[in-house]
């Protein structure tokens, strides 16, 4: 049987020439390495609610639904052969100040240069970013 694909969403927050990356901690997975505010939608949930829901738990702070941009849709196997879908979203725009609102799964938050990640970031992620930059809006990873 087929398992389950897993639908992931993530958060590009824009703020100039910069995106934030957070960097995982006591998760199990990718500890030590930066990814987005991301995460798994919910049962019953939309892709949006998931992303605005992600932002925040992980940085506190509340985006408008319509500033969300969906900039790249990315099918991918995870080196475990588990399939799942990623949804980037974008947006410049949101209310409060990134933080770190999840210190028991994160050492802290940063912004970085999308073009210049550092190689510590998490490969699902930034090749979405990736992708984004190149103006893709789909890909297909690891089939």
């Amino acid at each position: 049987m087929q398992p389950h694909t897993v639908i992931d969403v993530m958060i590009i927050l824009e703020r100039g020439d910069r995106i934030l990356l957070a960097e995982r901690a006591n998760t199990g997975y990718a500890d030590g390495l930066l990814n987005l505010p991301s995460g798994k939608v919910d049962p019953g949930e939309s892709v949006i609610e998931a992303a605005v829901r992600e932002a925040q738990e992980e940085v506190g702070i509340t985006i408008d639904p319509a500033a969300l941009r969906t900039v790249h849709v990315m099918h991918y196997r995870n080196p475990d052969g588990r399939p799942r879908i990623g949804w980037f979203f974008a947006t410049a725009h949101w209310t409060g100040e990134p933080v770190n609102a999840e210190p028991h799964k994160c050492t802290g938050i940063t912004w970085h240069h999308p073009a210049q990640l550092p190689d510590h970031t998490v490969s699902y992620n930034a090749t979405g970013i990736a992708h984004y930059l190149k103006g893709d809006t789909f890909s297909v990873h690891g089939w």
